[in-house]
């Protein structure tokens, strides 16, 4: 049974069917979303998502991003170029949250029709000594689910999570955003830009369909913007003018790192943002959660072969152990990228400037950032 029926849960949902096991997923919306939210595809997770024969679907809804540029005052300060020797495929793939759902949901319907349970909002988890039980409401009716398993990846604010008393402690980070969509000006078509301009980071990166994101950091939360302010904002900083008229989604956020104390309790696993929310600057947290899925599929295979047996064995525990790792590296890796973001004095500025030249310059450095902006 694998509670949430986002990206994360889809997935594992297609593993698990592939591997000849019976799955539910029970997703509480009632219909699929029709937003971006999270936008990047890593090359790990791509390479993952082809276990799941998705790949080639995504790559073609998608927009290749191919290199990565930083300009400050106007200037080039660094590149990134994704095809390097050794980083297959060369590119992040940028495909809109909403496309990627639909992609592994068809795949997932292929697979089992009946699989994707909406509507049903689940409440408790009870373990068994063979089995666990879950209670959903399902249109005002209590509806119980028996699984052998059960997989949490129903998001930060995880139910799940929350019914097994599973201590997720939450830092706020000091930093908030306003992030849109607008038609793209039609320059950088394959490339992600940041402006690192002394009043705070302004980045953008490429949609498919002629469409481009734009991410501001800001003083404070942000209630109420509309299109033309995130313009404005944007050309102040970068003499960029996205047009307002064109925007198709507008939202704004303040990071949350949060942790679960762990993610394995009796025949419960979580994964995903129901066991690790990073800061989504840096676009890693989708693709932590289908590394996740990667990993834990085939423990969940072994396990169910051996009948009675609960996730409480030592491959269980070695996978929570990684997966954890894994969490807190892209958490201090989000971190970096928030501190370059922030505002800075004049004088701050040219001096970050002239390091990042001569640190980029050096083609080392070059490949290990590289490596580190594309979770390699």
């Amino acid at each position: 049974m694998i509670v949430g029926g986002g990206p994360v849960g889809l997935y594992l949902g297609i593993l698990l069917l592939q591997r000849g096991l019976s799955i539910a997923v029970l997703e509480q919306r009632a219909t699929a979303p029709a937003h971006s939210k999270a936008i990047g595809i890593h090359p790990p997770a791509l390479e993952a998502l082809d276990r799941a024969e998705v790949a080639r679907d995504l790559v073609a809804a998608g927009v290749k991003i191919d290199r990565g540029v930083a300009l400050s005052n106007g200037r080039e300060i660094a590149r990134l170029s994704f095809d390097r020797p050794g980083m297959q495929p060369p590119f992040i793939l940028s495909v809109p949250q909403w496309r990627t759902e639909a992609v592994l949901e068809r795949r997932l319907r292929a697979l089992d029709p009946g699989a994707l349970v909406r509507g049903a909002r689940v409440g408790r988890v009870e373990h068994r000594s063979t089995h666990a039980v879950v209670s959903a409401d399902r249109a005002g009716s209590l509806e119980k689910f028996e699984a052998r398993f059960v997989i949490g990846a129903d998001g930060a604010r995880s139910a799940v999570r929350a019914g097994l008393g599973i201590r997720a402690p939450e830092r706020v980070h000091p930093d908030a955003y306003l992030m849109g969509d607008f038609a793209d000006p039609g320059t950088n078509r394959t490339t992600a830009v940041l402006h690192l301009e002394a009043a705070g980071v302004v980045e953008s990166f490429p949609l498919p369909e002629g469409m481009r994101r734009w991410v501001v950091r800001m003083p404070s939360a942000v209630i109420g913007a509309a299109p033309e302010d995130l313009s404005a904002i944007v050309h102040a900083r970068t003499g960029i003018s996205p047009d307002p008229r064109t925007s198709t989604m507008l939202s704004s956020f303040t990071p949350r790192t949060t942790i679960a104390r762990n993610s394995v309790q009796g025949r419960t696993v979580l994964i995903g943002d129901a066991a690790h929310e990073v800061s989504p600057i840096g676009g890693q947290g989708m693709n932590l959660g289908w590394l996740d899925a990667a990993a834990l599929a085939p423990l969940l295979t072994a396990a169910s072969a051996r009948g009675s047996a609960g996730p409480g064995a030592a491959d269980f525990l070695r996978y929570e152990a990684d997966r954890r790792r894994a969490a807190l590296t892209a958490a201090r890796r989000a971190h970096v990228n928030m501190l370059l973001g922030r505002p800075l004095p004049p004088d701050v500025v040219k001096a970050r400037d002239a390091l990042l030249r001569s640190l980029f310059g050096a083609p080392p450095v070059a490949a290990w950032a590289t490596r580190r902006f594309t979770m390699q």
